[in-house]
């Protein structure tokens, strides 16, 4: 199979429900209606030029019922009008002749100076033939046996068949006309069954966005059966994967609280012991506390696996930012925060706080005097920008400091892994975050996240 024709699938694949059955309609009644007008106004033209030729016919029979053979006179003789004063004028379109092929030959006056052609035929029979002046005509001729000729008579009436050419023509132009009007009418009849008969899925095509923003928890099931039945499934699946999330989440929360105790009793033996031996001990306990806070931080934060409902940025963090603004003041820096105006996010409260808290603690914890947070939000991306007038780092720094673990100065406090759980939390909600010196001197940090909700 080539690849344009694979191509083709695929893009033949991806066409939308409502395209396939339009396109099947288009199909169907540009098949139906051009077979239908066909036979028509074949159905048509055959009936027209029926009547035509048994009106012929019927003058023929009167021609036939007025011929005698005068035999004083030794010539044919007609002596029935026909009540037609067309057969009186010349090249009128209307003619008559009787002849046996020889001598003995009538014609209709308007025949004048010309004559009919002649085939041979016991039985009535109807043609079209190129008349005088090269009119186009239908004869119905026939042959006939009169005494006492040997030979036999052929009999024929032609008339001109503008007029029935000129019905067939009309007709066809009303027929034509009429099925283009009742096509588009069925295109447009097809196009409203199409549009309702598919609005229980785009009902729920709306429901799904619905849930995936937050706005509702479940798909709403009055629906036709056989979508009911699908929703009723997918609320199933929403349902069991928010219990196991959540199942998830609480289980870390409690291993969190359960490893506190624990790792509490060991610093505090530690200390007891002498002091060439605890410095060994301090650094592995120290790397077991890192890799629990970590993986216990990644555990419980919720990410893009539940699609939570809109929050107020400035509500959900206000707590956390006062009691930051009084452990700056207690450390003499100046905290400022800077909001563009109302942002209301698509993100779980507990993943908000702990990216912002873990960003200031950092800034905090390196500033000498000043901390900057700027909020901004467009339709859809929400920036953080936090900045510090601290030491700053340099590239390599940069880089480095995103590692799980990784410290840069060994004489702050802290276990390093602010900015590592930062950076997983960005990841899990598609995000970007950047490191750069800020224009204080100190280290600057923007996080872009794609949580806005819309207006």
């Amino acid at each position: 199979m080539s690849q344009h024709t694979t191509a083709w699938k695929d893009r033949w694949a991806k066409r939308s429900i409502s395209v396939r059955l339009l396109l099947a309609a288009l199909a169907m009644v540009g098949l139906a209606l051009p077979i239908a007008g066909t036979l028509l106004s074949h159905h048509y033209r055959t009936s027209a030029t029926q009547a035509f030729d048994e009106r012929l016919g019927a003058t023929l029979n009167v021609i036939i019922a007025g011929v005698t053979y005068d035999r004083l006179e030794q010539q044919l003789v007609h002596d029935r009008a026909l009540g037609d004063p067309r057969f009186e004028n010349a090249y009128s379109g209307w003619y008559w002749q009787i002849t046996d092929g020889a001598e003995n030959t009538l014609t209709s006056r308007s025949l004048w100076d010309q004559r009919l052609p002649v085939i041979a035929n016991d039985a009535i029979s109807a043609r079209s033939i190129s008349g005088p002046r090269d009119q186009s005509l239908r004869v119905v001729e026939r042959d006939i046996y009169l005494a006492p000729l040997a030979a036999p008579l052929h009999i024929s009436v032609a008339a001109q068949d503008d007029s029935l050419a000129r019905d067939i023509g009309e007709f066809q132009r009303l027929l034509w006309g009429g099925l283009a009007g009742l096509g588009v009418l069925l295109l447009g009849v097809l196009a409203l069954q199409v549009r309702w008969g598919l609005a229980p899925l785009r009902r729920m095509h709306a429901n799904l966005k619905d849930v995936e923003q937050g706005n509702a928890e479940q798909l709403d099931t009055r629906l036709p059966d056989e979508l009911a039945t699908l929703a009723a499934s997918m609320n199933a699946v929403l349902a069991r994967d928010q219990r196991l999330i959540e199942r998830g989440r609480h289980t870390a929360g409690n291993l969190a609280h359960a490893l506190k105790t624990p790792l509490s009793v060991m610093r505090l033996q530690l200390r007891q012991l002498p002091e060439e031996n605890r410095a060994a001990w301090e650094v592995e306990l120290a790397r077991v506390d890192s890799a629990v806070r970590h993986h216990l931080a990644r555990a419980s934060a919720a990410g893009e696996g539940v699609r939570f409902a809109p929050i107020d940025l400035h509500a959900t963090l206000a707590p956390l930012l006062h009691g930051l603004a009084r452990l700056a003041q207690r450390r003499g820096i100046a905290l400022r925060p800077t909001w563009a105006g109302g942002i209301k996010v698509h993100m779980d409260a507990q993943d908000i706080q702990e990216l912002v808290g873990n960003l200031l603690d950092n800034a905090l914890r390196w500033a000498h005097g000043a901390v900057q947070l700027q909020v901004t939000g467009d339709e859809q991306q929400l920036t953080l920008t936090v900045s510090d007038d601290g030491p700053g780092m340099s590239e390599a720094e940069c880089q480095q400091a995103v590692q799980r673990g990784k410290r840069l100065d060994e004489q702050r406090p802290g276990s390093g892994l602010g900015l590592a759980i930062v950076t997983d939390l960005v990841a899990l909600y598609s995000g970007r975050m950047q490191l750069s010196r800020a224009s204080a001197g100190g280290l600057k940090v923007v996080v872009e996240l794609p949580v806005v909700a819309g207006k």
